[in-house]
C-alpha cells in the first residue's frame, strides 16, 4: 500500500498552545489495544515494576541469586552483553550507507539505528539493576577507584558517547515529526559527523566488552576462553546485529504494513538477500577464527565432555549451519530460508554469550548460579517496555513512511 506525504500540523496558533495539544494527542493508542502482545506484555511489565522497587527497597538479593563470588548474572549476560550484539546492526548499516554510499539499504536505516538507540538507552539502564549500589555508577565514568585505564571507563564513555551519536542520527525523522524545519535542517547537516563518530566507537566498544573478560581466565570455561575474546565479539556483533534487522525488519513489514510504501515493499526481499550475504561472510570470518583458536590452544579432550557437546552445538549448529543456510537462500533466492537462518544465528549468539557470561562462568563450581524467576521477569519487563516505546515511536515518526516532501526538498 502506498502512503502519501503529509506534514505535522502542530505550527503555533496565537495561543500557542497547538504544540501540547499535538504532543498530547499522540499519547492516545493507535491500533487495537487487546492485541496478543499486548495481553501478555503488560501484566509482565507491571509484575517487573513492583520487582524492581522491590529490588531497591530491599537490595539486589532480594529478588536475584547473585553473590559476592557471582555478582554478574542474567542482567548482565543478556541484557547487556547480548543486547549490545543485537543493536549491531546500527554500526555496520550506517557505515554501508552513509560511508560506502550504498543506498540499496536507506529505507531501513531510520529503524534499524531506532532499534540500537533505544537497545543502549535500555541495557545501559539494565546496568543500574545490576549494581548493588547503582548510586556508585558514576565512579567508572569519572574513572573514580578504577582509573582512567581501566576497560570499564572504557566501555561507560562509549556506551554514553555511541548513545548521543544515534540521538543524533535519529533526530531527523524527530523533527519531521514535530513540523521543525530549521531544526530537521542542522540535525541532518550532523549525520555524517555523527555517523563516523558512532562506527568508531561501536567497533570499540564491541570489543571492549569481550576485553572485560580477559580479566576472567582462571573463571571461564577453556572452549570459551581466548585472548581473542574482544575479536571475536566483534565480528559476532555483525552478524548478530544483521540478523536482528532481518528478523525485525520480518515483523515490522507485518505490523506497519500500512506505513510502508509500494517501492520500499518491493525493494525488501533484494535488501534481505543482500544482508543474507553479509552475514555469511561476517560468520565464515567468526567461524574460521574460532577454529584456529581451538587447534592452537589444544583443546582436543574436552571434546569429549559435557561442555565439549555443548560447544560443539553452538559451533555446528548455530554457527555453521546457519551460515550455509544465508548462502543457500541467497542463490536460491529463498527469503524464509534467509530468515529461519536469521533466527538460528540469534538463538546462537544468546547462547555463546551467555556461555561465557553465566553457564560457562565458574563452571566447576560445586553451587552454580541459576538466575532466578524474578530475574528473569526483569529481563522480560525491559524487553517488553523496549518494544512498547519503538512501536509507539514508528506509528507516529517517519521511521518506515516516507518523509514529508518538505524534507526532502530539504536533502536536494
Amino acid at each position: 500500500m502506498k502512503t502519501s506525504n503529509f506534514e505535522y500540523p502542530i505550527a503555533k496558533d496565537n495561543d500557542g498552545k497547538t504544540i501540547w495539544k499535538f504532543l498530547i494527542s499522540e499519547f492516545k493508542p493507535k491500533g487495537k489495544i487487546f492485541t496478543p502482545f499486548n495481553i501478555i506484555s503488560v501484566p509482565v511489565i507491571l509484575l517487573g515494576i513492583v520487582l524492581i522497587v522491590i529490588r531497591f527497597w530491599k537490595g539486589i538479593g532480594s529478588i536475584t541469586n547473585l553473590t559476592q563470588e557471582v555478582p554478574w548474572g542474567l542482567w548482565i549476560g543478556f541484557d547487556v552483553v547480548t543486547g549490545v550484539a543485537f543493536a549491531g546492526g546500527a554500526y555496520v548499516l550506517t557505515f554501508i550507507v552513509y560511508i560506502l554510499n550504498n543506498q540499496k539499504y536507506h529505507s531501513i536505516v531510520r529503524i534499524t539505528v531506532l532499534n540500537g538507540f533505544l537497545a543502549y538507552v535500555f541495557y545501559a539502564g539494565a546496568l543500574l539493576l545490576d549494581l548493588g549500589r547503582p548510586w556508585n555508577v558514576i565512579n567508572p565514568i569519572i574513572g573514580n577507584s578504577f582509573g582512567t585505564s581501566s576497560v570499564l571507563f572504557l566501555v561507560a564513555w562509549h556506551f554514553l558517547l555511541y548513545m548521543l551519536a544515534q540521538l543524533i542520527e535519529f533526530s531527523p525523522a524527530v523533527a519531521e515529526w514535530l513540523g521543525a524545519k530549521r531544526a530537521r535542517k542542522i540535525l541532518s547537516g550532523m549525520t555524517i559527523a555523527a555517523v563516523i563518530f558512532g562506527i568508531t566507537l561501536s567497533t570499540l566498544h564491541q570489543s571492549g566488552l569481550g576485553a572485560l573478560y580477559l580479566m576472567a581466565k582462571d573463571k571461564i570455561h577453556p572452549l570459551w576462553y581466548s585472548e581473542f575474546i574482544p575479536i571475536l565479539f566483534l565480528v559476532s556483533s555483525i552478524f548478530a546485529g544483521l540478523s536482528m534487522v532481518i528478523f525485525e525488519g520480518s515483523i515490522s513489514h507485518k505490523v506497519f504494513f500500512n506505513q510502508i510504501s509500494e517501492k520500499h515493499n518491493k525493494e525488501q526481499d533484494g535488501i534481505v538477500r543482500g544482508l543474507s550475504r553479509i552475514c555469511a561472510g561476517a560468520m565464515f570470518a567468526y567461524f574460521a577464527l574460532q577454529v584456529l583458536i581451538f587447534i592452537h590452544q589444544k583443546r582436543w579432550d574436552l571434546l569429549g565432555t559435557p561442555m565439549g557437546y555443548w560447544y560443539l552445538l553452538e559451533m555446528i549448529g548455530f554457527v555453521l549451519i546457519p551460515m550455509l543456510m544465508f548462502v543457500s537462500g541467497y542463490r536460491r533466492k529463498s527469503i524464509n530460508m534467509i530468515k529461519t537462518a536469521a533466527i538460528l544465528t540469534m538463538v546462537g549468539v544468546i547462547l555463546n554469550r551467555l556461555n561465557v557470561t553465566v553457564i560457562g562462568f565458574k563452571w566447576d563450581e560445586a553451587i552454580r548460579y541459576v538466575p532466578s524467576w524474578m530475574e528473569v521477569v526483569v529481563t522480560l519487563t525491559v524487553i517488553f517496555t523496549e518494544i512498547w516505546i519503538f512501536r509507539w515511536v514508528v506509528r507516529r515518526m517517519p521511521v518506515l513512511r516516507d518523509a514529508p516532501i518538505w524534507a526532502k526538498n530539504q536533502d536536494k
